[in-house]
């Protein structure tokens, strides 16, 4: 089984932003550098059939490119309860329209649609049991900003569920960099991938 899910990878000027912001919150499980990714849509579990089909959806989306930039910091769960810190990305309609296509195209293959309202964030840090002044990290970073960035393409992941945190790989890239990869090859390529054959 691949547990997969679909994101935009963050360029490395803006993840080394977020890198730099993070510390001073106790109980906080901070992101690594290779964990920072804005999240279009979760899939969850499938077997190797369904990523196939995954895939060829995934590769008959098409959408015009747009800039994004990081757009201040929030919370999820409380400043009592915190349950995750994130930064924020926006204008938000782009993005939604793009997590729209993807999660329209999935329900087409048969999966059920996204029941959460798609709200684009880079998730920098995680909590269980007590936290530090969460309110405090809030107030220095609201004004989070950054230069603006492409959006051209868009990345299948798996992720591995390992003791020290989620390990993400990515599987295959939309639409294909080189442009002309045959479809099939692409599928054969995807799976190769997952299951670990280079």
């Amino acid at each position: 089984m691949l547990r997969l899910f679909v994101a935009l990878p963050l360029p490395p000027e803006v993840r080394s932003r977020l890198i730099g912001l993070m510390g001073g919150v106790n109980g906080a499980r901070w992101q690594t550098d290779d964990q920072l990714h804005l999240t279009l849509r979760f899939i969850g579990e499938v077997d190797e059939a369904r990523a196939e089909d995954i895939d060829s959806a995934l590769r008959a989306i098409n959408f015009a490119p747009f800039q994004v930039s990081l757009q201040g910091t929030g919370l999820f769960g409380d400043i009592r309860k915190p349950r995750m810190l994130w930064a924020g990305v926006g204008p938000e309609a782009p993005l939604a329209h793009l997590a729209q296509k993807i999660d329209t195209a999935m329900v087409r293959i048969g999966l059920p649609a996204e029941q959460r309202k798609f709200m684009p964030h880079v998730t920098l840090a995680r909590f269980k049991g007590p936290s530090g002044r969460v309110d405090r990290f809030l107030a220095a970073h609201d004004q989070l900003w950054s230069q603006p960035w492409n959006v051209a393409r868009f990345t299948l992941f798996r992720s591995h569920l390992a003791h020290s945190g989620a390990i993400y790989e990515a599987l295959a890239t939309y639409p294909d960099e080189d442009g002309d990869e045959d479809s099939g090859e692409a599928q054969v390529a995807l799976l190769n991938r997952a299951r670990g054959i280079r």
